[in-house]
């Protein structure tokens, strides 16, 4: 076990309070901060969060709590879990408590109007904070069940790398490090819009074959998206790209799946987030990386498609009938010399 060290989790969704178990499972103390007094009174009477994790025994070394301020107060490593809407709203006004910490980012979407990912914002807030990522096929009631589980930290910051390795490994969870953050965190957002389409194509019974074939365009989708920021593709080979597109485009467990599933059962995006009660971070990301695409003109007919099911009133099957009409390209284009793709 690694050395005791006192550690803060912002957010207190299913992956935030699963995080914060299985640290507190390792030995560490944990402050889990969340918004609602409600939920945080709960867990402290009963040991739950019955709103995201219900079923799940909350570990006692978990303090939860409201007080942001005395939540970060004396920690060592803190661990994001916020919505991307939230993010920088709730650590702008204590930036200064983040000086010299650790700040590792959960979230997995891109801020609207900025296309800054969530580690950047970071970095803007609080440009004396050490920032890393987490990102990998990471399903948080999986987690907290104890299933076998593998994750990515990314940083530039190898002695942060470690740091979280040494918090994080434990029986059941396995944390691989990379130094490509930009490609680690990009994967983590970008495979949330394809998670969507999956759950949209499970509901109204496609097959196994378009399944996997929409899984694997997704992927050359996302990663010549990605190679055009400057990631490396052979991310996308690993966890936090092949891996994590797989599990949120085959799992009724993943929140973008169940929006997409609850839209192909005919509701409104309205009625298919709400049912849901939890942010799905495909929805915003799909709007942002659609006007992204737009603008440096990457080849995305995916993102293009389901953006016009979802706001543009087209139907999958007219989307799907487009992209089996579109002019075949190359399998695997990502490696290509950008602009040889069409």
């Amino acid at each position: 076990m690694s050395v005791k060290q006192s550690i803060a989790v912002l957010g207190g969704g299913s992956f935030g309070t699963a995080l914060a178990n299985l640290l507190a499972e390792n030995g560490h103390p944990v402050k889990l901060w969340m918004r609602d007094p409600e939920q945080a009174e709960a867990i402290r009477q009963v040991r739950e969060n019955p709103r995201y994790l219900k079923g799940i025994k909350v570990h006692q070394s978990v303090e939860p709590g409201c007080d942001l301020d005395a939540s970060l107060a004396g920690c060592d490593i803190v661990f994001v879990a916020l919505p991307s809407s939230a993010l920088r709203n709730v650590l702008a006004p204590v930036a200064d408590r983040l000086a010299g910490k650790a700040l590792v980012s959960l979230t997995k979407g891109i801020e609207a109007h900025t296309f800054k990912l969530m580690s950047q914002i970071l970095e803007e807030i609080a440009p004396k904070a050490r920032i890393g990522v987490i990102s990998g096929p990471n399903l948080a009631r999986e987690i907290a069940e104890h299933a076998l589980t593998a994750t990515v930290i990314a940083s530039e910051d190898d002695a942060l790398c470690q740091q979280v390795q040494a918090v994080l490994h434990g029986r059941t969870f396995r944390v691989y490090a990379s130094r490509d953050r930009l490609g680690v965190e990009l994967a983590g957002a970008l495979k949330n819009v394809y998670a969507i389409m999956a759950g949209l194509a499970a509901a109204l019974n496609m097959g196994e074959n378009t399944r996997s074939m929409l899984i694997t365009r997704a992927l050359a989708e996302m990663t010549r998206f990605a190679v055009q920021q400057g990631a490396n593709p052979i991310t996308f080979m690993g966890l936090a790209g092949v891996g994590d597109l797989i599990v949120t485009c085959s799992s009724p467990k993943s929140r973008n799946y169940q929006v997409g599933h609850a839209l192909g059962e005919g509701l409104t995006l309205e009625a298919a987030v709400a049912r849901m009660g939890e942010t799905a971070e495909g929805i915003n990301t799909l709007r942002v990386l659609k006007e992204k695409a737009d603008e440096l003109g990457v080849y995305m007919p995916l993102v293009q498609g389901l953006y016009a099911v979802l706001f543009e009133s087209r139907t999958l099957d007219q989307v799907i009938a487009a992209l089996m009409r579109g002019e075949p390209k190359t399998d695997v284009d990502f490696y290509l010399p950008i602009g040889s793709e069409t």
